[in-house]
């Protein structure tokens, strides 16, 4: 099963992997299906083998925050199949998806020690990601967090063309800005900041870069 470069999956020996397809088993989901829910109390895990995910909240306001975008190879719903609390967080298909759904995690955890200690490792990254994010946050404004995204979508979706990085966006403008923390005018704004400068071009949910490193700098 191809997987993303340090996603749960990619990290796994092809033993440990044939062990988590016989302690699961396959799913599919369409674009737009709310597989998992904030607020709901469920056991299994999900390891993505084909898709991508967006992971997002809801302020008491309503207004959605993303959290994450996930692709193949990436493990969703862990803290709650590991602690028992509620989903914290809303995963959605942002096209169509396939999956393992492992069902007693904790029990292949025990099973698997090396693959727990992994664990470990891939939830102090997704705290210390938390971690950066908040400080963009503060640090950047909308423009400098808008480069940031593009270029981690770049980083793991890219594909190198004749023009430039090209990358498909599974993201629309409304959950691009849910994704940065601002506005869907703010991020329309800062769309066109870039696109002026010639460091992008933008069409219906996909973007090419045309200059990589003057992006970077924007980011800074």
């Amino acid at each position: 099963m191809d997987a993303e470069p340090g996603e749960f999956l990619s990290l796994l020996t092809k033993e440990e992997v044939e062990a988590l397809r016989t302690a699961g088993r396959p799913r599919r989901w369409d674009r737009g299906t709310a597989v998992m829910t904030e607020g709901d109390t469920s056991d299994w895990v999900l390891v993505l083998t084909g898709g991508r995910v967006k992971v997002s909240s809801h302020t008491s306001s309503g207004t959605e925050v993303v959290l994450a975008v996930r692709g193949p190879g990436g493990l969703l719903g862990e803290f709650s199949a590991i602690d028992g609390s509620p989903r914290s967080a809303t995963v959605t298909a942002l096209e169509p998806i396939s999956g393992i759904v492992v069902r007693d995690f904790p029990a292949f955890l025990e099973q698997h020690g090396r693959v727990a200690v992994l664990l470990m490792q891939l939830i102090t990254g997704k705290i210390r990601d938390a971690d950066r994010k908040r400080i963009e946050y503060g640090a950047f404004d909308t423009t400098g967090r808008v480069a940031t995204r593009l270029l981690e979508l770049a980083d793991r979706y890219g594909e190198q063309t004749t023009s430039g990085v090209r990358v498909a966006l599974p993201l629309s403008q409304d959950e691009l800005a849910g994704w940065t923390g601002a506005s869907r005018e703010a991020v329309s704004k800062a769309l066109r900041t870039l696109r002026d400068r010639g460091l992008i071009e933008t069409g219906r949910r996909r973007v090419v870069i045309h200059d990589i490193e003057g992006l970077r700098k924007r980011a800074r």
